[in-house]
């Protein structure tokens, strides 16, 4: 195993922003490729048909890149200082105030592979970042780089559960670090703050009664008994992060691009109503937002006005 270039690729990580960087040996994921199956059986995955293509692929890193050995994890904060307002406004999610973060994110992966290709030549690597073929959360635990909360999120001990998660899988051999221990112990917060109960156990999540899902996924009528429980939020959910007794140590991130977009910062209800396709487009142009369509936007922002 390699110390120098262990010690050298997270040096570069932390250079790039990334706040976490931790490496985990490339290798199946028995206990929760079972867990997956389980789920997927159960249909609690709903309309996210992707996560049920070959789920033995997804629990072993060796199956995307041949001679795996090792997977880099990173974590990237999104925290912001001054969430957008809330007072006659409707809600998005925090990590979609700025640019599409799927383009930041792997932009820096390729930086991080860049540099590791440029120390060990004959090395090969391959990043992802969300809606990718990985169970990146649980590369991330087993990094050592937090526990999955009882929300099935990630959960950092000083930094909470706002951040995007990365991987790099390589079959360069490097050393592995140590995986932490649950931290959320008899605390069951964000279970009892989940408006629709999409968390039905702890470490279950039912994405069909998901306000983040139902927002930003699915594509049929929103479900008329969840109604009230949907409150201003018309592009996912924050609720069971705002509920986390670990966030409370989150701090800002100091990144320009995922700054809320001033143009966003202008809006309020009457203007969320009264969006159209153009205006629409000129909001999110470079915005994660613009993958849910005005149609599916307009559906949510047409189901929790007419509560007003």
């Amino acid at each position: 195993m390699n110390r120098d270039l262990t010690y050298k690729i997270k040096q570069c990580a932390t250079r790039l922003g990334f706040f976490a960087c931790g490496i985990s040996r490339a290798e199946r994921l028995e206990m929760e490729g079972k867990k997956l199956k389980d789920w997927l059986a159960l249909g609690f995955h709903g309309e996210l048909r992707y996560l049920s293509r070959n789920p033995d692929n997804r629990s072993d890193p060796r199956h995307i890149l041949l001679n795996a050995r090792s997977v880099i994890s990173v974590l990237y904060n999104y925290y912001p200082e001054n969430p957008l307002p809330v007072q006659d406004n409707f809600h998005i999610a925090r990590y979609a105030y700025g640019k599409d973060y799927h383009v930041l994110i792997r932009q820096k992966l390729n930086d991080l592979i860049g540099m590791l290709k440029q120390e060990c030549g004959e090395a090969n690597a391959v990043g992802f970042v969300d809606a990718s073929p990985v169970m990146e959360k649980a590369l991330a635990q087993r990094a050592g780089l937090g526990w999955t909360g009882k929300n099935t999120l990630l959960i950092h001990p000083q930094m909470g559960s706002f951040f995007f998660i990365g991987d790099i899988i390589t079959d360069a051999e490097l050393v592995y670090d140590t995986p932490l221990p649950d931290g959320c112990g008899s605390c069951r917060k964000c279970l009892d703050a989940c408006p629709t109960g999409a968390l039905i156990a702890p470490h279950v999540l039912d994405v069909r009664r998901c306000i983040a899902y139902l927002t930003i996924s699915f594509k049929g009528d929103l479900p008329e008994d969840l109604r009230s429980c949907f409150q201003d939020r018309i592009y996912g959910c924050d609720a069971c992060q705002e509920a986390c007794p670990c966030n409370r140590f989150a701090f800002p991130h100091n990144d320009p691009d995922l700054l809320p977009m001033p143009k966003l910062k202008t809006m309020n209800r009457d203007r969320w109503k009264n969006l159209t396709e153009e205006k629409f487009r000129e909001l999110f142009e470079n915005s994660a937002v613009k993958r849910t369509t005005y149609a599916r936007l307009k559906r949510n922002i047409d189901f929790v006005g007419d509560m007003t």
